[in-house]
């Protein structure tokens, strides 16, 4: 499974990075995106990078703002959130797949190996 890490309370305006690192297995031909859930919400993909890093995809809300990357040496896939709002308050958590799936909770059921996730609060 993945083990979130980089989660925090921060002030509007701020940065986090989020990591992601893959256990028992291995991420060199996977698809991962970002999920996150907000209380009272489904669990919904935010971001996905593609199994080489060469495409990447954002929902219109994040985009300009988050930075999804990957280092498969390390196996681990990286959330860089710059100028983060109040509603991105959420659980963030990563998941993979063969390719990457359109963004959003319909398609959270296709991803596997989805971890516990890392709280992220956004609050003055």
């Amino acid at each position: 499974e993945f083990v979130e890490s980089g989660g925090g309370l921060v002030q509007p305006g701020g940065s986090l990075r989020l990591s992601c690192a893959a256990s028992g297995f291995t991420l060199d031909f996977r698809a991962v995106a970002w999920f996150r859930q907000a209380p009272g919400k489904e669990r919904g993909g935010i971001a996905c990078i593609s199994s080489n890093g060469r495409s990447t995809d954002y929902i219109d809300s994040v985009k300009g703002r988050f930075t999804i990357s990957r280092d498969n040496a390390k196996n681990t896939v990286f959330l860089q959130m710059n100028n983060l709002r109040p509603e991105d308050t959420a659980v963030y958590s990563c998941g993979a797949a063969q390719v990457c799936h359109t963004l959003g909770a319909s398609t959270t059921p296709l991803y596997n190996n989805l971890g516990q996730g890392t709280q992220v609060t956004v609050a003055s």
